[in-house]
């Protein structure tokens, strides 16, 4: 099992915080540090000092990291264009000596289109026609080989001559992970153009559900290609349980909720919980960091956790 460090920049935190959490999950050998793709804060929290953009911070953690891959949870289809988001993530890619893994979802958050002035169509069916045909363009420009050009009509995008430059480094292309538990579209999505499945904050049995669609739709598509399958869970942990309550303090949420709804407790009790996961298949766990000033809680986790999952 690989434990992932996963963040909510939105919720407040500048690329000098970014980079201080991505670093010491570097060091403390965690697998990847992935980010959210957001510009407004969600909940009762101040958002100071204000957003980040995903893809300008992993272009930042590609040059001042070193080894642990770099990701999104998710970026969202509707806030850049195709074309322009395939060179961005190659580039980045590059910058990284090959370390990026790639998170789209169609977007869902309409309050923070409306905020940055992001063009939202309110129409899910339509979101998810531009992230399908997104996901076909940039899948499509990184495995067009040198020399030869891409061309693209669809509904919603249009590309004609395209060099389908840059190349990533990775080949044939960076990872990439689709998300959520939609029980027909996102399956379908995902045994086309995914490399890894993520279910994001669901109950075992939800994500073992989600899981087995996407077996099913894999199966159904004849593919021959691996599948990667992915849990994410907010994490709270603690040698006991006044450290745990602490924790959850810190983040606004209850113990008692978040052990119902996450990864909550001693290192035993976490143990156990991922060990759940990895029964119905995952294998990795994106862990979601709420609170960035504690960097105690990813020591704990990297050495209590981390090596009883072998």
């Amino acid at each position: 099992m690989r434990l992932r460090i996963f963040t909510e920049p939105q919720q407040g935190a500048d690329y000098d915080t970014l980079l201080t959490v991505a670093k010491a999950a570097e060091d403390l050998g965690f697998d990847a540090f992935f980010r959210s793709d957001h510009y407004l804060k969600m909940g009762d929290v101040s958002g100071l000092p204000g957003p980040t953009d995903a893809w300008i911070t992993l272009a930042g953690l590609a040059r001042d990291t070193s080894s642990i891959r770099l990701g999104t949870l998710m970026t969202a289809a509707t806030f850049r264009h195709p074309g322009p988001l395939a060179i961005s993530v190659a580039q980045v890619d590059a910058m990284s000596g090959g370390r990026v893994e790639f998170g789209l979802g169609a977007g869902w958050y309409e309050a923070e289109h409306t905020a940055y002035g992001l063009p939202y169509p309110t129409a899910a069916r339509e979101r998810f026609e531009r992230y399908e045909e997104q996901l076909e363009i940039i899948t499509g420009l990184w495995s067009t080989p040198v020399g030869e050009t891409f061309d693209f009509t669809g509904r919603h995008y249009r590309l004609a001559d395209s060099p389908a430059l840059p190349k990533p480094v990775q080949s044939p292309r960076p990872p990439v992970l689709i998300g959520g538990t939609g029980p027909k579209r996102t399956p379908r999505l995902a045994a086309t153009y995914a490399d890894e499945y993520n279910v994001p904050f669901a109950s075992v049995d939800d994500t073992s559900a989600a899981f087995e669609r996407t077996r099913a739709a894999v199966r159904a598509a004849g593919r021959t290609a691996p599948m990667v399958y992915s849990a994410a869970q907010v994490v709270c942990a603690g040698r006991d349980d006044a450290e745990v309550a602490r924790r959850a303090a810190a983040i606004g949420r209850d113990v008692d909720e978040l052990r119902t709804n996450g990864l909550t407790g001693s290192a035993a009790e976490i143990v156990d919980r991922i060990g759940s996961f990895a029964e119905i298949g995952a294998e990795r766990v994106y862990l979601q960091i709420l609170d960035l000033s504690d960097l105690d809680h990813l020591e704990f986790i990297a050495s209590e956790v981390a090596p009883q999952l072998g």
